[in-house]
């Protein structure tokens, strides 16, 4: 028998690896670290005058099913109106919230292909991962279940939403983390908890794998 954390052989009856100590019982996912899950944090925007954190505490990130309509057609998220001018952040980083008709305005559907084989048309709110799963509380039109046998991609990796027509994702505290890279731009790697935009024809890369957007 081996300890199925270091692979030390283990003498017959024993409790505990001599090793690494860990219990005989223990497993490689039992020993894997809780992933805490964000709540809703910010929107990223790119403007002119760089890029601006816009406050969402008071958008329901989940949208709703139609009522009577088809599963995929979700209202999209509240628009978060900002300062047109160039100001500074400090005057946009606290936008007003337009909860009028506009938050009922049926969502963008977007294309995800993945370097692992899927293709997936998606629209309204979802996670990517190997085997995603929503925290108790939350809601989401869709679960991107993709096979990486690298184990590179976490279970639940990444999130995904709409905001006035774009796609954004936010990086759930995977392990090998999030890189986004916009066409005509240097790549960038995402902060877990916080959203950033990304335009069709960008290219996300989730460990070693990645999708593109259209």
């Amino acid at each position: 028998m081996n300890c199925r954390i270091c692979g030390a052989p283990l003498p017959e009856g024993a409790m505990f690896c001599g090793e690494c100590g860990s219990s005989t019982s223990a497993t490689p996912e039992s020993r894997r670290p809780v992933d805490p899950r964000p709540g809703d944090t910010y929107v990223i925007h790119r403007s002119e005058s760089g890029v601006l954190s816009v406050p969402l505490d008071d958008v329901d990130a989940a949208p709703t099913v139609a009522e009577g309509g088809p599963a995929a057609e979700v209202a999209s998220p509240a628009e978060v109106a900002t300062d047109g001018a160039g100001g500074d952040a400090a005057t946009a980083a606290a936008p007003a919230l337009d909860d009028g008709p506009a938050a009922a305005a049926p969502g963008a559907r977007f294309v995800l292909t993945f370097t692992t084989g899927e293709v997936v048309t998606v629209q309204g709110t979802g996670l990517v991962g190997r085997k995603p799963l929503a925290e108790p509380g939350e809601a989401f039109d869709h679960l991107v279940q993709i096979v990486d046998r690298g184990l590179s991609v976490s279970k639940t990796h990444l999130e995904f939403g709409e905001h006035e027509g774009g796609l954004w994702i936010a990086d759930r505290f995977s392990a090998n983390g999030t890189v986004v890279r916009r066409p005509g731009e240097h790549a960038v790697r995402c902060e877990p908890g916080r959203r950033m935009l990304v335009p069709r024809g960008s290219r996300v890369e989730i460990g070693e794998q990645a999708f593109t957007v259209a």
